[in-house]
């Protein structure tokens, strides 16, 4: 018995954490995570990259893949009309490379 737990506990260590795949959900209450967009960069939490291939997308670092499915996501979003409402505020970029976290604070939101 101490083996087989052994042996579990070992395999979700190594597993990598892609908790990047992320659904959109239409009503609030289906969503882990409230988001809001913001206008400016220096007034988000994560910078956010869309990324074209689910193998494209981080463990946590900003790149994120929009999955068609509610099933297929990691974690489930919602976009709140007002950013008070928000859990974390995010702003779209450009290039993949300027994705990445401005409050580090909030990166336990998309674990």
């Amino acid at each position: 018995m101490k083996t087989i737990f052994t042996s579990l506990l070992v395999f979700f260590i190594l597993q990598p954490i892609v908790a990047q795949r992320v659904f959109s959900t239409d009503y609030e209450s289906q969503a882990d995570i409230k988001v809001y967009v913001v206008d400016y960069e220096s007034q988000c939490d994560l910078k956010v990259y869309k990324v074209a291939y689910e193998s494209q997308a981080g463990d946590n670092d900003g790149t994120w893949f929009f999955v068609e499915y509610e099933s297929q996501a990691d974690k489930k979003i919602y976009f709140v009309d007002y950013e008070s409402q928000a859990d974390l505020k995010i702003y779209f970029v450009d290039y993949e490379s300027q994705a990445g976290w401005r409050n580090r604070s909030k990166k336990q939101l998309m674990y």
